[in-house]
């Protein structure tokens, strides 16, 4: 499948590296002239549509998938805007709030030297990093492309670390993205902050879709013990599993763009299936 992108370069906002931001367009979209689109914003640009960019030479298959669903009548076509990452990456992806509490700085002092000398290094522009998605990339976006700028036809979408922001950015903006989808989400590099920054922040059930996932091998290995915490405090927000919550376990995957290659289905299922017919 040939894919056609259309490139932003260096978009920028000031406190953060500049980073290509790449558009994909369904091919509903020049076949309906008068339509318009949800978008789910990604992050890890450079992973999604080219497997020569690509870390691992495996992309997502994001496209290939919106394709196919849409086309099957099981998804409502969608945007995609992958946002490519930087070298503070970390920096960038690391959710900032959590660790500004009271509990998160007795966290954070608690750790050894070594460890505190490591986060010393990352520059926390998690914050930013969101306002550049809200006030810059989607406003120019929604301006250049047919799309359904609302709030129920928004979504946010990543791995890893990028799960983490997908996750910190429904959170943080709850009036601008109703879904996201979080693949093999890096708890460990938030433990013991994460619980009480979502017991407290997170949105009531209603109005949001979660997805998450995780496998067995490698990173992913650590993964489930404290993926069922944080469904707890989900359940305990109301949120229902199979309706609004959705996880998935993949035996024997791990931490890499096969795996989520082999999983992007189920989110995209999970956060379009329900929406209604194109719009014009």
């Amino acid at each position: 499948m040939e894919i056609e992108l259309t490139r932003y370069p260096a978009m920028e906002l000031d406190g953060l590296l500049p980073r290509d931001v790449w558009v994909w367009t369904p091919p509903a979209y020049q076949a309906n002239p008068a339509a318009r689109f949800p978008v789910i914003y990604m992050h890890d640009g450079q992973n999604l549509f080219d497997p020569e960019k690509s870390y691992t030479h495996i992309t997502w298959g994001v496209a290939e998938a919106i394709t196919k669903l849409s086309t099957w009548g099981f998804i409502q076509p969608a945007i995609v805007v992958g946002i490519d990452n930087t070298e503070n990456r970390v920096g960038d992806y690391l959710p900032f709030r959590p660790f500004q509490t009271p509990q998160g700085k007795a966290v954070i002092d608690s750790l050894s030297e070594e460890i505190r000398e490591e986060f010393g290094k990352i520059n926390p522009v998690a914050d930013l990093y969101l306002k550049l998605i809200v006030d810059v990339i989607k406003p120019r976006v929604d301006t250049d492309f047919r799309t359904l700028p609302g709030f129920n036809h928004t979504f946010v979408m990543g791995a890893s670390m990028g799960g983490l922001i997908s996750l910190y950015a429904l959170v943080e903006y709850p009036a601008i993205f109703s879904g996201a989808g979080c693949f093999s989400t890096h708890w460990p590099v938030v433990d013991k902050v994460i619980l009480p920054y979502l017991q407290s922040n997170l949105p009531e059930a209603g109005r949001h879709k979660l997805y998450f996932d995780h496998g067995s091998e490698d990173l992913d290995a650590e993964y489930g013990p404290r993926q069922a915490a944080v469904d707890q405090v989900g359940f305990e927000k109301g949120y229902v599993l199979g309706k609004d919550w959705l996880k998935r376990f993949g035996a024997g995957t791990g931490h890499h763009e096969r795996s989520w290659r082999s999983r992007i289905h189920i989110a995209l299922r999970f956060l379009l299936e329900n929406m209604s017919p194109l719009q014009k």
